[in-house]
């Protein structure tokens, strides 16, 4: 059975343009592909958004996913956010029979990660550069039209499309809510 929900993620918080925040690796160490400390809070807190203890999502419309894909690190794309915003996620999934992390898809091949997406099993997680975000869905669903064609300039969304039993996808849009600051619209 193929994806019957796909769940898209900007990767978290990102060095300031201006190097007044920067990035820092797991340990510390600073990095200007990481994640900043803000970046690394989100990913944790993703754990449990996507895998809540009860079983009661947060939000309406989530599921525990399936597989996740992250973006690669290419030599024309170095960042490792998206990877690393669903490293704790995917760490502790990687215990669950099945669960597939996939990283194997530069951030551009917009087509082949999402027929990957598409013909994962179960729920899926794609944590992506943002501006491609709206590239992929439109491949999956088939136009331009069902979803918006630039994902805002926020950390703290998730666009959804859940498959419909006669054929096509709806796409839908929640907010996070982990971190202080995350907005409710």
């Amino acid at each position: 059975m193929a994806a019957d929900k796909i769940m898209f993620i900007r990767h978290a918080e990102k060095p300031a343009a201006d190097g007044s925040v920067q990035g820092v690796t797991a340990a510390g160490a600073a990095n200007a592909e990481e994640l900043i400390v803000r970046g690394w809070q989100r990913s944790g807190a993703l754990v449990r958004f996507f895998a809540p203890l009860s079983g009661q999502f947060a939000q309406p419309g989530l599921a525990t996913p399936n597989t996740i894909f992250a973006s690669q690190v290419a030599p024309h794309s170095k960042s490792l956010r998206p990877q690393h915003t669903v490293l704790e996620l995917a760490t502790l999934l990687g215990t669950v029979p099945g669960f597939k992390f996939n990283i194997e898809y530069p951030k551009e091949d917009t087509s082949n990660i999402a027929a990957a997406a598409v013909a994962a099993q179960g729920p899926v997680l794609i944590a992506w550069e943002h501006e491609l975000i709206p590239a992929i869905v439109d491949v999956i669903v088939g136009n331009s039209t069902t979803c918006p064609q630039t994902w805002p300039d926020r950390f703290d969304l998730v666009w959804i499309l859940d498959r419909q039993a006669a054929g096509g996808w709806v796409f839908s849009q929640v907010a996070q809510l982990l971190l202080s600051g995350d907005s409710p619209v």
